[in-house]
């Protein structure tokens, strides 16, 4: 049972794209999945996930301050300026361009903890470097934003913090509290939980994909394209970037997991609100929850069958 468990874990890439691709023709299949649904289904994804914590993984990240520094300063440089890139050099319409430069400003998502738990990365260096961005967001999202595409967004400081510590930190917490505290109940849990969070991760993008399915077949090809850019260019920069900095492929990968997974959902919330005359310019965040999704997973796929995947960094 443990390796069938584990092999459908492994097909997580494959789990995506099906689900993303009925949705686009039967949304109605996944469209239920929304709102408080989708808040309790990544509460209990990032409970999974502190359960393989333990307070020895905090305090050895937080041991290595620099770390941190390093993916916040790579999520807040790089993302941002290969935004305004892509929409300069592809010549977006104006509310797409807006739109694909809102989403790179954003923090990263809850989904970079999901995939670098998949891919058995550093699932504490990522938590810690979600909350960070998404504190520094509330400054930076929208200076970024101005500086970038011209347009000047508020950002809801205590919603964005309370939503960050209701998805993220409360129930971590509580998954680390369960490990160091009832350990044959987090043993028990172990062997399911990646599957769960494959197939909640799954729901997540298929839902998001479903109520914006009209939107995303007429966006056409080159938006398309224009988003997957912006999100390979993450990964691979963030992952260089480490690099150049000396970090191991552990830390790394972490790093290009954070970098290139934005909080698309957040970029969904501020485009419609923000722009309303301009209900196009949501579009591209709600298409980067998905590419995000599919090109993490597939690395985190590719990571988590390779031999050093394991590993954890000191």
């Amino acid at each position: 049972m443990k390796r069938v468990l584990e092999l459908c874990a492994n097909a997580f890439p494959l789990w995506v794209l099906a689900a993303c691709t009925v949705s686009l023709f039967k949304p109605e299949l996944f469209t239920w999945f929304r709102g408080e649904a989708i808040v309790v289904g990544l509460a209990v994804i990032m409970l999974g996930m502190g359960i393989t914590l333990s307070f020895d993984d905090f305090a050895r990240v937080s041991s290595r301050p620099s770390v941190v520094a390093a993916g916040f300063l790579a999520q807040f440089l790089i993302m941002p300026t290969a935004g305004w890139l892509v929409a300069s050099s592809m010549e977006l319409e104006k509310p797409y361009a807006v739109g694909l430069i809102l989403v790179a400003c954003c923090p990263g998502g809850t989904a970079s903890n999901v995939v670098t738990y998949i891919a058995r990365a550093d699932v504490a260096l990522s938590v810690l470097m979600t909350t960070c961005t998404t504190i520094g967001a509330v400054v930076l999202t929208p200076l970024l934003t101005k500086l970038l595409a011209g347009q000047l967004i508020e950002v809801d400081a205590m919603g964005l913090f309370f939503s960050t510590f209701q998805v993220v930190v409360l129930p971590v917490a509580a998954g680390v509290a369960i490990n160091r505290w009832l350990p044959r109940a987090a043993q028990a849990v172990l062997p399911v939980a990646p599957l769960i969070s494959v197939i909640m991760i799954a729901m997540v993008c298929a839902s998001i994909i479903g109520q914006n399915a009209s939107a995303v077949l007429s966006s056409g090809p080159s938006l398309l394209f224009a988003v997957a850019l912006l999100h390979s260019i993450g990964f691979f920069v963030g992952y260089l970037f480490a690099r150049l900095l000396g970090y191991d492929r552990i830390v790394s990968r972490t790093i290009s997991i954070e970098v290139g997974m934005q909080n698309s959902g957040l970029g969904v919330v501020l485009a419609t609100k923000h722009f309303p005359a301009e209900p196009l310019t949501a579009v591209p965040c709600a298409i980067s929850s998905v590419i995000h999704s599919v090109i993490g997973s597939l690395l985190a796929g590719w990571w988590r069958l390779t031999k050093d995947a394991g590993l954890r960094s000191p």
